[in-house]
């Protein structure tokens, strides 16, 4: 059983508890409920604003009925972070016919304080492939919590791994490398998209000069208050990092000009600050990763800071303490740390959470059960055998 407690949380100052309520929100509730179900657990009460709740399944991934899964979230809550807390889960429900498995998930796409579709398509899900992940994804409609509340829905599509398979350990460039190029992807209403982009290529070229930019998304989104910026860059080794903001603040006589400079300026030095760090992943992909360098086998080491590269020093008797966050990297990564660290104890984490020795979780290989060799064979068992009897 799994005793879930959400009233540890990260510090925050008083004056920010107001918009950092604690207890669950409507996606992890959604989440929960759905693997409640498919593994038919026995679970207490899990609504929306529960700050404890007691998990036991009953049956295990490998036993998944049905594969063609649909989970609404409650409102326009974060389709992507439903997706992220059931993968890992559903990765292992593979089957010995490699049946795929097909989630539809309805809810929010663009939302504050989560990833959005844009950064999960094109940072998170690429780099999961590293470890052998590889998910199909449509985007059927997009979803806001900004302006009026919209609903969207995102299909995914993948196969589990099949039974007795791991995650692989990731192969990661151990150096960052040069950007070789930007990629940026705006949604914002009509009147901005002109100025916002002009004033990304702008900035852009005064931080990265002579860096190749391109513009792989400009959409309209449908309202004034919904504003979104993403900016990935590209590097020599294969890396991407990734820095977007859904604009949080008012727009109330601020120019299109104005407003567009305010923004870009912003994302590219939130971009530029990502890259000084040297390391080889960003600030919010290194988290998202934890939990499956985790369940990955061997050893892999995804530093986010030169720093953490520069001083990787391994030595094995130095095996970092889990009973609380630790590591090096953001909040996130080391409370995901502690996190993966209490669901999966036999995680060997080193050298202040720079190396993670997964514990290769794999799905159970079908045991065929053994012939009793006490079975008679049929010619032995017909001649064991009294004659039938005779109609008289």
């Amino acid at each position: 059983m799994v005793r879930f407690n959400s009233r540890y949380q990260s510090p925050v100052s008083s004056e920010n508890l107001t918009s950092y309520e604690l207890g669950l929100k409507a996606q992890h509730a959604a989440a929960i409920r759905y693997l409640a179900e498919a593994t038919s657990a026995r679970i207490s009460p899990c609504i929306v604003g529960s700050k404890t709740v007691e998990f036991q399944a009953m049956r295990p991934p490998s036993q998944l009925i049905n594969r063609n899964i649909e989970i609404a979230a409650e409102s326009a809550s974060s389709i992507l972070l439903v997706f992220q807390s059931v993968l890992p889960v559903l990765l292992f429900a593979g089957d010995s016919k490699g049946t795929p498995v097909t989630l539809t998930i309805r809810g929010g796409t663009n939302g504050r304080f989560t990833l959005s579709y844009e950064y999960l398509d094109q940072v998170l899900l690429p780099s999961l492939e590293r470890f052998g992940v590889y998910v199909e994804r449509k985007l059927e409609h997009r979803g806001w919590a900004l302006g009026p509340c919209q609903i969207g829905s995102v299909k995914f599509r993948f196969t589990p791994l099949p039974p007795g398979k791991r995650l692989k350990t990731p192969e990661w460039p151990t150096e960052q490398g040069a950007v070789t190029k930007i990629e940026i992807s705006i949604l914002a209403p009509p009147s901005i998209q002109q100025p916002l982009q002009e004033c990304l290529v702008f900035e852009t070229d005064l931080v990265f000069p002579s860096i190749k930019i391109n513009f792989v998304l400009v959409q309209n989104s449908d309202h004034d208050s919904r504003i979104y910026v993403l900016l990935v860059a590209h590097t020599s080794t294969g890396l991407r990092f990734g820095c977007d903001w859904l604009y949080d603040k008012t727009t109330r006589n601020k120019t299109p000009d104005s407003l567009a400079t305010e923004i870009a300026q912003y994302v590219v030095d939130q971009l530029d600050a990502q890259i000084r760090k040297g390391g080889v992943v960003d600030e919010h992909l290194q988290d998202q990763l934890i939990i499956f360098q985790a369940l990955a086998e061997g050893n892999s080491s995804i530093p986010g800071s030169r720093r953490s590269i520069d001083s990787h020093t391994p030595r094995v008797d130095r095996t970092d303490r889990t009973d609380q966050p630790f590591g090096e990297g953001s909040l996130h990564t080391t409370t995901a740390r502690w996190v993966a660290s209490q669901l999966l104890p036999e995680t060997k984490w080193t050298d202040n959470g720079r190396t993670c020795n997964g514990v290769g979780w794999a799905t159970p290989v079908p045991t065929v059960k053994p012939v009793d060799s006490s079975i008679l064979p049929l010619d032995q068992l017909s001649a064991a055998l009294p004659p039938p009897e005779t109609n008289k």
